[in-house]
């Protein structure tokens, strides 16, 4: 009689733990099937460089699905007027 009970132990045990690590390899799959790659972001930065020379930048939100080089007429306060700002790589 033990030695029954002994068996049905090993054989519950060995099927629970094989159910699990079904599982778990089951999920893990799942979760990597389901975040695949990640998205490429909507925005990016941009440098907006005044075209007076004077050094002076705004930095700026661009959709990266727009393509043209920005150009902008904004306030340069190193020369204390409005020129123009066109678009730069971030460093």
């Amino acid at each position: 009689m033990r030695d029954i009970l002994f068996i049905y132990l090993f054989i519950y045990l060995f099927i629970y733990s094989v159910r699990k690590m079904v599982l778990h390899s089951f999920f893990t799959h799942l979760r990597t099937v389901e975040m695949g790659d990640k998205k490429k972001k909507a925005t990016m930065f941009i440098r907006l460089v005044s075209a007076a020379g004077t050094g002076f930048f705004y930095v700026k939100r661009k959709p990266t699905k727009i393509t043209e080089k920005l150009e902008f007429r904004k306030y340069d306060p190193r020369v204390n007027r409005h020129v123009l700002f066109t678009e730069a790589k971030m460093k």
